[in-house]
């Protein structure tokens, strides 16, 4: 406008009053304006533009937005209650203090009034000054406002726009006071009128009070569901603390204050708030649909991201104010001559250096806090949607992954085949489809996603900040170099240009080399699953050996990528470190050619500058690599979020969320009442490969999953029956069936008939195929008929799927307890005698899969849970097949046809035909995945049909023989001490007692001895090494200060180095550690800044003039540059090879500990425990461990060279230096401690996401069949919340310590200044020093203590590593002294081979023995029963022939040796132990059999032969029902759980029906044989047994899950296979050891009865005669021992 507002100076020439004036009008009337502008209604297309501009800054979730939603929740989790819960209401103007408002409006009337009457004094008095009375005028306009807003709008809550009005009237003020006490101090200006004066100064102290008014007042007021005496106990203080607490986060100091003496407990840490919790959270990013996962998590943390973004721009624009002011400083001081206006200025300086510097601590604290709130929900979010989707995805468990067999056969074929060209083509895409989704992720890279892939996602935007102010100081740097040397300063960044292909290399290496990394740490993870869920059965065959190699095998292959990830690291480091040297150095020559002459401040100010741009530098590149890994990350999640989902029909959390948001899916339109399927073919689920996926695999990644029959396996058909590598898949076929409501109905069938599939199919868990078909199933738990009944189902698997929890709570599974229902339940469910049993009844707790139950009693638990629940369908899958015959007729009784069933839809899988068919109103016959026969047994009966059926039944009713309750016991899998070790806790209160304990947690500092496990594992070599290096680093540091002093001398002219350079640390270091855990050496190397500058320090040499030959300065200069550099590299390496030498040690150790751990460990500990140590603990080892130890004596390093340099060169700074140094230790002892036990928290609080995450993906098909998810997801919910709650609240207690070590360095820097301007003059150069080196000790400070945690934590996962370097050892596998011969146990010694002598067992010394004085001698080739009832001990006397417990007095003898004298892998090899629950493992059927390689081909088909698996016909596939489904396309149920045996094969060979399935010695089997049905999984362990030839095989019955036809093939084959060798049976049944040669009877561990079946029949009130005459078979028994009798009189006439 051309209007001139001060005549005088500049505008900001502060010493004009005018000016000051001006200034304290005009920011506090701007705001109001703009304040003011936005609160005017504006037009609609402008509305619209501000709304879009505005949206990425809205707030996600609001605090009482939060605390709704989760109230919400939870009435939806207890069936939809009045959702009325919105707190909104009373907080608005909530308790709004009547004094707080009155003060407001008070003084600012008073305000708005003194200013009004001062304008118009000056109106009246000067009316020619405009602008004088102009700017007083808008002063009381801004007053105004202060007295207008507490009026119109009352908040409970500090007013934001009235705290930064006061503070732009209080700078204001002191302007005015301040500049008013200049002008009187330094010009001599007489003081204003008295009125003036103390108006001026009433002002300040009046602005001052309304500021302390609004820094008092909380930033929320707690909702009616909060207690206000909470807050700060078990509620965060964080939402509720004043504004000065949130500014100073002094919030957070209680905690610390309480950690610092005390060892914290998960209750003394406050829960999070509301708006970072898990639940509501999650709710609000489930409804947010973009077209990508990145889109999502944007459109979620935008807000916090540019808040994040904007306000790293702050810190780094006040972290160069800092060298501005400096340089004025010592300017100041510099001067010959000082003057009072020089040194006032000097002070002026010193204060806003020191306000800038607090300024930047509070940027850099709040930008990192919405950086670490925006990763902390992200990673909430990630972790529920993973578990959300775990809940909807299609159940993939049983498919095998395809890279394990084709890859390893065909590759090396197929690749040798191609061209060169393509050779290296296919490789590059096999390694780029390395994060591919698999056959579906299974539970080991699920577990992975959640735990690896998402918290690097988190970690990556919590440092984003790097990113964005590595740019800004690069060109803030680049400006001041360009002012010094032109064009020159260009001419070094060519060396940035000419490394970038290089770099761009390195950095897509670095990709390829991450996924292959993850891949491989994801098999490495499959592997460890597979063998801590199966080392039991791993045991039993003495296989550890094995085992062990593939999981070594599996870490080599890992280790082999991370060891190309390190190679590529020190690339990239080298190429970095160098850079920065080289662009200085050419820039100089570039500068120097040109003929200018490099004077000594241009030297100086750009080395600094040089210096300055090499951190932003450095983080740019590692910062590629890191964005691109996190893009690796978020592609696998977002590859396994696109995974397929069941319908809403079957998904009661679709059915809840995609109510609104999607449409109806056709079955759901056509949902009716009733059970059944309408003209339906199924197969079993798959991950659809489309054909072209290799050629266009990302734009087929997502429609591909969807189209039906697209895998190219799919197209196999029949007719390629002879490949061996493909299985056909199994299919059910035109299913047409509804089943009777209210009704029982049975299906039945012969082994792999598809009966298990039915259930599946009507549950919705197998893929429905193309054709028109459709499920009948209606699933609505809010509904309930007139019976009480919810119109939901009720589910109980072949395999049960029990949880980690007590008998009860697996019963209730959530529903309430109803004692009168409950106990009903366990009496009809035969369930009272075992609780009777069991020392804490039903509060017995069941370990992971139900260890600790026997088979019976795990199948009757789940049973009963499945009654328990009030649904109107009840699905039960063969629960007679894992009882007795006596315990049979008891469930179809009271069970089948009691009250608890009455009028529920029940559809029972049984081969009892007989014995429920009475009962019975339905009946459907599977064979070969038809239905083969169907209809009302009236019906059936009528046609004759049924008769056929029972014909059937009949014989395989009797060869199953009516079994006595000869339930195995308690101790079942050799944890025997499941009914005898509860006796100890007797106590009055009765606690049950737990069988898992609590995970151990250290307390107080990490011991030495865990320094010295890592120092040792990694080489004390490689860290003596490593601190070498250290002290070079510093003297190279040191070398080039004093090289420059020289440079700076040979000049000839002796004035300082330019205070520009000296000031460069000024620049605090990033901070946070980069991302891979790896510090670069950046935050260290400068440690001395400028020291020495001796004004005539010439060591008494000549050097050359500098004007004459400056390339000899320069190239030394460079030299000294690049040894740094190269020592930096070489420490980097060293590290390197100490952390991998480390990682392979303590790996390998973990995994021999685990492995060869006692059954009792393996009983007691989750799996999720083990795998937490083998997953993250193992992770932090490889990764960050040795950069941490390395960073912690860097900084150390550091501190003490810059005290030593402060103490040589201005001892004085000492004296303050104690003080705040005696601050730093008492806020980093607080730090320490509370951080250290909140990590190791965090620690503890992950595991259980994990081992509850592994056991729900393994029961899914059960949870989703009760409609369980809901309540699933909001259990995970609050355990996020509690991982969560630690580790946000140890980052809190981070950012609490950077903000007070911000604020004590820039008081100790402030000090020194304020020292050197009132001592020192003329010496700039000294005062540098001092300044520089105070700043140095104080950054350094802050580093080592922000290491020495991280350190701490890193060791939390050696120490937990080391702590199970000392679990319970088994006895040695060998022991050399004592090998047994090679054809030891050998069944030549016929009378005497296995004899036992007062054998006395007992869990524990100080326990009842669980077996006394048992003797008794078995033959060679003799077969004998173990029988007993429950808790009698017959479990443990068979392991105790295997030593898995070693007996407390007496010994076992095989064939003349004591077992307890050879070592156990020799004992356990020579013998044959056959478990109830067959165990398979991934690999090729081959490996199953034989997995060290020892028999021919021929050998392991033979014994497939013979047990059924496969029919002898010439074709290079083996027909058989009993084959697995199609390998790629069989999804069972989890780890084998809930599949039938009819679960994918077709028929059985026992029943001639010609099939079209094959099973071969290549056949692939997946994790937990999964893809074979129970059934078959027993004739292969059957098989394994046949092949390995023992003397003494033991047979813990195994065949409950097979029809009886197979069956009696099975016991065919046990008497014909094995009749030279001992078996020993521990029986179930009492037709399968009646024609055995003797049983032994236990009854309270000692031998009742030891005699021939028929001898034991006949004896009087004999309790094998009274379980024979309980069985109701007591004629068909007696019939078949005297028959075994008459033959062996017969044999030995």
């Amino acid at each position: 406008m051309g209007v001139v507002l001060c005549s005088d100076g500049g505008p900001f020439d502060f010493r004009d009053p005018c000016v000051r004036s001006s200034w304290s009008a005009l920011l506090p009337a701007l705001f109001v304006f703009a304040l003011c502008l936005f609160s005017l209604p504006l037009p609609t297309r402008v509305q619209s533009l501000f709304a879009l501009l505005a949206r990425p800054f809205r707030t996600y979730i609001t605090l009482d937005e939060a605390e709704a939603l989760d109230v919400d929740a939870d009435e939806k989790s207890n069936g939809g209650a009045d959702p009325d819960t919105s707190p909104k209401g009373p907080l608005a103007s909530a308790g709004v203090p009547l004094w707080r408002t009155l003060a407001f409006v008070l003084i600012g009337l008073a305000e708005t009034l003194t200013w009004l009457a001062y304008a118009s004094f000056q109106l009246i008095n000067s009316p020619s000054d405009i602008w004088g009375v102009g700017r007083t005028f808008l002063v009381a306009s801004s007053w105004l406002y202060t007295v207008m807003r507490p009026i119109v709008r009352p908040a409970a809550t500090a007013p934001m726009d009235l705290f930064v009005l006061y503070i732009a009237l209080f700078i204001g003020a002191v302007l005015q006071v301040g500049g008013t006490v200049y002008d009187h101090e330094v010009f001599g200006d007489r003081w204003p009128p008295g009125v003036v004066l103390a108006a001026l100064w009433s002002n300040l102290l009046l602005v001052g009070a309304l500021l302390a008014i609004v820094l008092k007042m909380p930033l929320a007021v707690p909702s009616r569901r909060v207690r206000k005496e909470d807050v700060g106990l078990s509620v965060s203080p964080e939402d509720y603390t004043s504004l000065l607490g949130w500014i100073t986060f002094s919030w957070v100091y209680p905690l610390v204050k309480r950690g610092r003496d005390t060892t914290l407990n998960e209750k003394d840490i406050w829960a999070l708030s509301p708006t970072m919790q898990s639940r509501p959270i999650f709710m609000k990013f489930v409804n947010i649909h973009r077209s990508s996962l990145l889109r999502r998590l944007w459109a979620a943390n935008s807000l916090d991201l540019l808040l994040d973004f904007l306000l790293t721009f702050v810190s780094v624009a006040f972290n160069y104010t800092g060298p501005f002011f400096l340089k004025r400083i010592l300017d100041a001081i510099d001067l010959q001559t000082p003057t009072p206006e020089s040194r006032a200025r000097a002070y002026i300086y010193a204060f806003l250096a020191f306000a800038a510097s607090m300024c930047k601590a509070q940027a850099d604290v709040q930008h990192l806090w919405f950086g670490r709130r925006a990763s902390t929900r992200i990673r909430s979010e990630l972790m529920a949607a993973i578990y959300d989707k775990a809940l909807k995805r299609k159940d993939f468990s049983g498919i095998i992954d395809k890279d394990k067999g084709k890859q390893a056969e065909m590759e090396d074929e197929a690749t040798a085949r191609k061209s060169s060209k393509e050779r290296k083509r296919a490789e590059k895409e096999r390694k780029d489809k390395a994060d591919e989704p698999k056959a579906g992720a299974d539970v080991g890279k699920i577990v992975n996603l959640m735990a690896g892939d998402a918290n690097r996602i988190s970690q990556t935007v919590s440092a984003s900040y790097f990113i964005y102010g590595a740019p800004f100081e690069i060109i803030i740097a680049g400006t001041f170099l360009y002012q010094l040397l032109g064009w020159s300063a260009f001419a070094g960044f060519t060396v940035l240009l000419a490394g970038w292909p290089l770099n761009s290399f390195i950095a897509r290496r670095s990709i390829r080399i991450q996924k292959g990394l993850l891949s491989a740490r994801d098999k490495r993870m499959g592997v460890l699953n597979e063998l801590i869920g199966a080392v039991k059965f791993i045991k039993f065959f003495a296989w550890e050996e094995r085992w062990i190699g593939r999981a070594l095998d599996a870490r080599e292959v890992e280790m082999q990528w991370m060891i190309k990830a390190r190679v590529n690291s020190v690339l990239f480091y080298l190429l970095w470190t160098c850079a920065p040297i080289l662009v200085s150095v050419i820039s100089f020559f570039a500068y120097v050619a040109q003929g200018k002459e490099l004077t000594i401040p241009i030297a100086f100010t750009s080395i600094a500058l040089f210096n300055m741009i090499r951190a932003p530098l450095n983080v740019i590149p590692a910062w590629i690599v890191q964005i691109l890994q996190t893009g690796v990350a978020l592609n696998r999640i977002a590859v396994y979020l696109d995974e397929d989902e069941v319908d809403a029909q079957v998904s009661s959390l679709k059915k809840e969320d995609g109510a609104a948001s999607a449409p109806p899916h056709p079955s759901e339109e056509a949902e009716e009442e009733g059970l059944g399927l309408e003209n339906a073919s199924f197969k079993w689920n798959e991950v659809e490969v489309p054909k072209d996926a290799d050629k266009d695999k990302d734009k087929d990644k997502d429609k591909g999953k969807a189209t039906p029959d697209t895998s190219q396996d799919a197209s196999t058909s029949a007719e390629n029956a002879s490949i061996v590598n493909e299985d056909h898949r199994f299919e059910l076929r035109d299913i047409d069936v509804r089943f009777p409501a209210g009704e029982l109905s049975v299906i039945t069938g012969p082994t792999a008939s598809g009966k298990t599939a039915l259930l599946m199919a009507l549950l919705g868990e197998m893929t429905l195929l193309p054709g028109g078909g459709r499920i009948i199933m209606e699933k609505d738990p809010h509904r309930v008929d007139e019976h009480g009944l919810t119109h939901a189902i009720s589910y109980a698997a072949q395999a049960p799927w029990l949880r980690h929890q007590s008998i009860r709570d697996n019963i209730l599974f959530g529903a309430p307890m109803e004692e009168e229902r409950y106990a009903a339940v366990v009496e009809a469910c035969a369930l009272g005698p075992d609780l009777g049993v069991l020392e804490d009844g039903d509060a017995t707790e069941i370990g992971a899969r139900g260890v600790s139950l026997s088979g019976g009693q795990k199948a009757r638990v789940a049973l009963a849970r499945a009654v328990y629940a009030r649904t109107k369908y009840v699905l039960l899958d063969d629960p007679l097949s894992a009882v007795d015959s006596h315990t049979s007729r008891f469930l179809y009784e009271r069970l089948l046809r009691g009250p608890l069933l009455a009028n529920r839809t029940v559809i029972l899988v049984t081969h009892h035909v007989e014995l429920v068919l009475p009962g019975a109103h339905y009946l459907v016959r599977m064979l070969d995945g038809r239905i083969d026969t169907q209809g009302t047994i009236k019906d059936l009966q009528a046609q004759g049909v049924l008769e056929y059926i029972k014909q059937d039944a009949a014989v395989e009713i009797q060869k199953e023989g009516m079994v006595a309750t000869l339930e195995e016991e308690v101790e079942v899998d050799g944890d025997g001490d499941g009914d005898v070790e509860g006796k100890k806790v007797k106590d009055a209160a009765k606690k049950p007692r737990k069988l898992v304990k609590d995970e151990h947690r250290e307390t107080g500092g990490v011991k030495w001895a865990i320094y010295k496990s890592y120092l040792k594992a990694s080489s004390y070599w490689i860290w003596a090494f490593l601190a070498a290096l250290v002290v070079v680093s510093q003297i190279l540091g040191l070398t080039e200060k004093i090289w420059i002093m020289i440079w700076g001398e040979a000049y000839g002219e002796l004035n300082d180095a330019p205070s520009f350079y000296l000031f460069r640390s000024f620049a605090t270091k990033e901070q946070d550690i980069q991302m891979d855990g790896y510090p670069s050496s950046h935050y260290h190397t400068s440690g001395f800044h400028g020291m020495f500058f001796m004004k005539k320090g010439r060591f008494g040499i000549d050097w050359p003039e500098a004007i004459r030959h400056p390339y000899f300065y320069i190239g030394i200069y460079a030299a000294i540059g690049l040894a740094n550099a190269l020592t930096s590299v070489s420490s980097t390496i060293a590290q390197y090879t100490g952390a991998l030498r480390a990682s392979r040690i303590l790996f390998k150790k973990l995994l021999v500990t685990v492995v060869r751990a006692t059954f009792r460990f393996h009983d007691t500990t989750p799996q999720g425990r083990m795998l937490n140590r083998f997953g993250k603990d193992v992770e932090t080892i490889d990764s960050s461990l040795a950069g941490s130890l390395q960073a912690v004596n860097s900084s150390l390093a550091s501190f003490f060279a810059s005290i030593i340099a402060v103490a040589f060169v201005f001892p004085w700074f000492l004296l303050p230096a104690t003080f705040i140094g005696l601050a730093y230790r008492e806020l980093a002892i607080g730090y320490l401690n509370t951080g250290r036990d909140l990590r190791r928290m965090e620690s503890n609080t992950r595991s259980p996401i994990f081992s509850d995450f592994g056991e729900l993906l393994e029961g899914i098909v059960t949870v989703r069949a009760f409609s369980a998810e809901r309540r699933f997801l909001d259990s995970l919910h609050r355990k996020i919340d509690t991982t969560t709650q630690m580790w946000y609240t140890f980052w809190m207690t981070n950012r609490w310590l950077l903000l007070n070590f911000d604020g004590l360095g820039a008081l100790a820097v402030l000090i020194t200044m304020l020292f050197s301007i009132a001592t020192l003059s003329g010496g700039a150069g000294l005062a540098g020093i001092c300044i520089t080196s105070a700043m140095a000790f104080t950054s350094s400070v802050y580093w080592a203590c922000r290491f020495w945690t991280a350190l701490e934590l890193d060791l939390n996962s050696v120490e937990r590593i080391v702590e199970y370097l000392d679990l319970p050892q088994e006895p040695p596998a060998i022991i050399e002294s004592n090998r047994v011969p090679a054809y030891w146990p050998s069944s030549s010694n016929n009378d005497s081979l296995v004899v036992v002598e007062d054998l006395v067992i007992k869990y524990a010394p100080d326990l009842p023995p669980v077996l006394q004085n048992v003797s008794f001698t078995l033959k060679a080739g003799e077969r004998v029963g173990l029988l007993g009832r429950t808790g009698s001990g017959k479990s443990t006397l068979a392991m105790s022939l295997l030593r898995f417990v070693d007996p407390t007095s007496g010994r076992i003898l095989i064939d003349g040796i004591d077992i307890s004298t050879i070592g156990i892998h020799d004992l356990r090899s020579r013998l044959t132990f056959i478990p109830q629950d067959a165990t398979l493992f991934s690999g090729t059927l081959r490996d199953n059999l034989d997995p060290f390689g020892e028999h021919t081909d021929s050998e392991c088909l033979d014994v497939l032969q013979r047990v059924g698996m496969v029919s002898n016909t010439p074709s290079g596939s083996y027909p058989t029902s009993a084959s697995s489904s199609r390998i790629a396309s069989r999804a069972a149920s989890i780890q084998g759980v809930e599949r039938d045996e009819t679960t994918d094969s077709i028929s059985t060979t026992a029943t001639d029906v010609d099939t079209k399935t094959t099973v071969s010695l290549e056949t692939q089997i997946s994790a937990g044989g999964t893809n074979f049905s129970q059934g078959q999984r027993q004739l292969i362990a059957m098989a394994r047994a046949l092949l390995r030839r023992s003397s003494i095989i033991v047979l813990d019955e195994a065949t409950s899950s097979i029809d009886f036809a197979t069956d009696a093939k099975i016991q065919a084959t046990i008497r014909e296979e094995f009749n030279s060798s001992l078996l020993l049976t521990v029986a179930h049944r009492l037709r399968t050891v009646i024609d055995y040669d003797r049983l032994i009877v236990l009854d309270k561990g000692q031998i009742a009865e030891c005699d021939t079946p028929w001898k034991l029949i006949q004896k009087e009130n004999g309790i094998f005669r009274n379980m024979c005459l309980k069985s109701g078979s007591f004629g068909e028994l007696e019939f078949a021992a005297r028959s075994k009798a008459e033959q062996r009189d017969t044999r030995s006439r």
